[in-house]
């Protein structure tokens, strides 16, 4: 069973509200939000919730995470995820998230989500959070949300009847999941309920680290191993001034021997809209002092503008807390229907 006819196409993708997006989380997958606006049919519904359930897998402060919520959705707005085309809203407005995911725990193997990888290393962020490790071992180390959380991931995807997810790498084990999941269902009750969604990848490369190359740029690392979307000219040039490089006199792409400098012409290149090749062909006599500069340069030129509407949207406020209501409001249009034949199938209506 897979997407048909039946299934309109919907494409769906979610951020989670956990420190402020990074020019990885830009070029890995909001970029390819907002070009989706623009070569996506008319037809096609464009959801892109934040998904604000997932950030208690972790401990948060419930104030921090309120306003980590609003400054997700001024990032959004301001990198162009227009709300006349696209649904911006807070998973947590839309209680049949966790109904949908309640009936899929009572279908997911155990065996299934121990393989899952993701939540291994969330786990060890416990111990780095704000909560004290007296707090963190009190929980156990591993909970239930933690564990499952994926089934949930699940959930906001199929809730919709997404036929789409646009994802990065580290993504395309959930994704596997969440088609296991809606083809177990599909079997076990005899009725094509859920479509099969099918990932849309980017063409951007991994960024990762600006200190350590072989970790994938994150909000949970230190501040001065990303570059955030709302950081300043100034904060930019310091933070690749002291990005980790080596020795080498001379700018080339070779991840196996240089992973740091090759990470450095990775953004460059997703910056600039052009290939690897370009890079090195432009900057392979610089220096490394050089290169830096010039990559600090494209960074700031490039968040600029973004910058600028996200300082606007700060002060407009309650603009941004109402493009999240009208959106909440018409994707819960969307998931009651589906819910209410889901309820069907599965014997409780």
């Amino acid at each position: 069973m897979s997407a048909g006819p039946r299934f309109p196409e919907l494409i769906l993708s979610g951020i989670q509200p956990t420190g402020s997006p990074h020019i990885g989380n830009f070029l890995g997958v909001l970029s390819k939000w907002v070009s989706l606006q623009q070569t996506a049919h008319d037809s096609v519904t464009l959801l892109y919730p934040i998904v604000d359930l997932h950030a208690l897998t972790i401990p948060r402060d419930p104030e921090q995470l309120i306003k980590s919520k609003i400054e997700t959705a001024i990032v959004l707005l301001a990198c162009g995820i227009d709300p006349a085309r696209s649904l911006i809203f807070e998973q947590s407005r839309i209680p049949a998230h966790t109904e949908l995911a309640w009936y899929f725990n009572c279908i997911t193997p155990m065996g299934w989500l121990s393989r899952m990888t993701q939540w291994k290393s969330k786990l060890k962020l416990k111990t780095n959070s704000q909560f004290s490790e007296h707090d963190v071992l009190s929980s156990s180390g591993l909970c239930l949300g933690l564990f499952s959380y994926p089934v949930l991931q699940a959930a906001d995807i199929l809730l919709y009847k997404a036929t789409h997810v646009p994802i990065g790498e580290d993504q395309v084990q959930h994704l596997e999941l969440t088609r296991d999941i809606a083809e177990m269902f599909n079997k076990m009750f005899r009725q094509n309920v859920f479509p099969l969604p099918l990932s849309i990848t980017t063409s951007a490369k991994r960024i990762m680290s600006l200190y350590d190359p072989s970790k994938k740029m994150s909000k949970s690392d230190p501040e001065n191993t990303r570059i955030n979307m709302s950081d300043s000219p100034e904060i930019i040039a310091e933070k690749i001034k002291k990005s980790t490089s080596d020795s080498l006199k001379y700018i080339t792409y070779d991840p196996e021997t240089r992973p740091a400098i090759a990470n450095l012409v990775t953004i460059y290149a997703a910056v600039q809209g052009i290939t690897i090749d370009q890079v090195v062909v432009e900057h392979g006599k610089s220096n490394i002092k050089t290169f830096k500069d010039a990559l600090t340069q494209v960074l700031v030129e490039k968040l600029s503008p973004i910058q600028k509407e996200i300082q606007r949207l700060r002060l407009e406020q309650g603009y941004v807390q109402q493009v999240l209501k009208n959106g909440a409001e018409k994707a819960s249009i969307i998931a009651e229907n589906n819910l209410d034949e889901i309820r069907r199938v599965v014997g409780l209506k």
